[in-house]
């Protein structure tokens, strides 16, 4: 998730294919991404940019 500078909020979604080459650093990257506006109460994560803190649900226990 993330907001604009107006402080809308969207969540992003697609698919991304990426290609490395032999030094392991990414060559190529195709991506199909949306923008879905949400609102505040759809927001999953609460926290400053950042790792997620080791007391947050992860993913799977948000059912994402």
């Amino acid at each position: 998730m993330w907001h604009d500078d107006s402080g809308h909020w969207f969540r992003s979604y697609g698919n991304e294919n990426w290609e490395f080459d032999s030094d392991g650093l990414m060559r190529r990257r195709l991506a199909s991404i949306n923008d879905l506006p949400i609102g505040e109460a759809e927001r999953k994560y609460f926290w400053p940019l950042g790792r997620r803190p080791d007391d947050h649900p992860g993913l799977s226990d948000l059912g994402l």
